[in-house]
């Protein structure tokens, strides 16, 4: 009886599976950690609207007649300036009979196509411009910095004004206009970045490993420094938009009837008095996306509460 009780063992409790082992602990863990994550997103209802919200803008910019089955050049005269919730037009109508929900929905696609654009071109052109002065220094650094700093010296808005008059109106120049305005300080960003990882350990045993410097920069220097810059131009996404919607605003973008955000707050300021809606409902759009994009960076930046 006591040699069959010190031999016996506890059946352990199988799971579902029937298995219990190193990759069930693993599963339970990664669940825990979700059901902690989808409860932190809960307690911030902030950032839960903010990501709802934008998920209606990614919908909007990839299928809009999902969310505006309508055509935003479809003129009706009969139905100019009608106000907002009238004759079946939630939003209003414009001077011409359009319906400016729809064109606010539609107006997605070229306003934050043309922000991500822009952010594309200053993350990569200041990342490769940081990498190669901070990396190499010297006369590269020098050159690439006293350029920077030329930028820096003018109005970022009036720097992109100077570009599009050299390169032509329309979205794509705008978006290219604003991406490299802000090529200057996302390179001040990434050299300074540079430098600090250029000075690791890490990195100089792989030159004294017989490393070329393209290797180096690509394997060892690069993925530790660029976290910084890809937090820097999710920030920056809010401010893209607004630099975009003002150039359209100045009749710098795509020229009408296209439903770009800027053109439709300029087409409407001159009927504020009695359509305070052609304005008010496009620079709303503007301003919901840029305070949903800013809340939605603070997670990267660290900031959430």
């Amino acid at each position: 009886m006591s040699g069959s009780r010190i031999g016996s063992t506890t059946p352990q409790r199988p799971d579902r599976g029937g298995v219990t082992g190193p990759a069930t602990v693993i599963g339970h863990k990664a669940g825990r950690r979700a059901r902690g994550r989808v409860a932190a997103l809960i307690r911030q209802p902030g950032l839960l609207l903010s990501l709802c919200f934008m998920a209606l803008v990614c919908v909007a910019v990839v299928a809009p007649q999902l969310l505006a089955p309508g055509d935003p050049m479809a003129a009706e005269s009969a139905a100019a300036l009608h106000p907002p919730g009238t004759a079946g037009h939630l939003l209003g109508t414009d001077l011409v009979g359009r319906d400016l929900y729809t064109r606010i929905v539609f107006g997605t696609r070229d306003s934050l196509s043309a922000a991500f654009l822009a952010m594309l071109i200053s993350l990569v052109g200041g990342s490769l411009l940081g990498l190669l002065a901070g990396y190499f220094g010297g006369r590269s650094d020098a050159i690439i910095m006293r350029a920077v700093d030329v930028m820096l010296a003018f109005p970022a808005l009036l720097l992109a004004m100077a570009i599009i008059t050299a390169i032509g109106f329309g979205t794509l120049a705008v978006a290219i206009a604003v991406g490299v305005v802000g090529v200057a300080a996302m390179t001040r960003l990434m050299r300074s970045e540079v430098l600090r990882v250029r000075r690791r350990e890490f990195v100089e045993a792989a030159g004294l490993s017989g490393a070329s410097w393209a290797t180096t920069m690509v394997r060892h220097v690069l993925p530790n420094a660029w976290g910084p810059a890809i937090v820097l131009a999710v920030l920056d996404f809010g401010t893209a938009i607004l630099a975009i919607s003002s150039l359209s605003f100045l009749g710098f973008g795509a020229p009408p009837p296209s439903p770009e955000w800027g053109s439709l707050i300029s087409a409407g300021r001159s009927q504020l008095a009695t359509a305070w809606w052609l304005s008010t409902f496009p620079g709303a759009a503007i301003a919901l996306v840029v305070l949903a994009t800013n809340r939605i960076a603070r997670i990267f930046d660290g900031g959430q509460r």
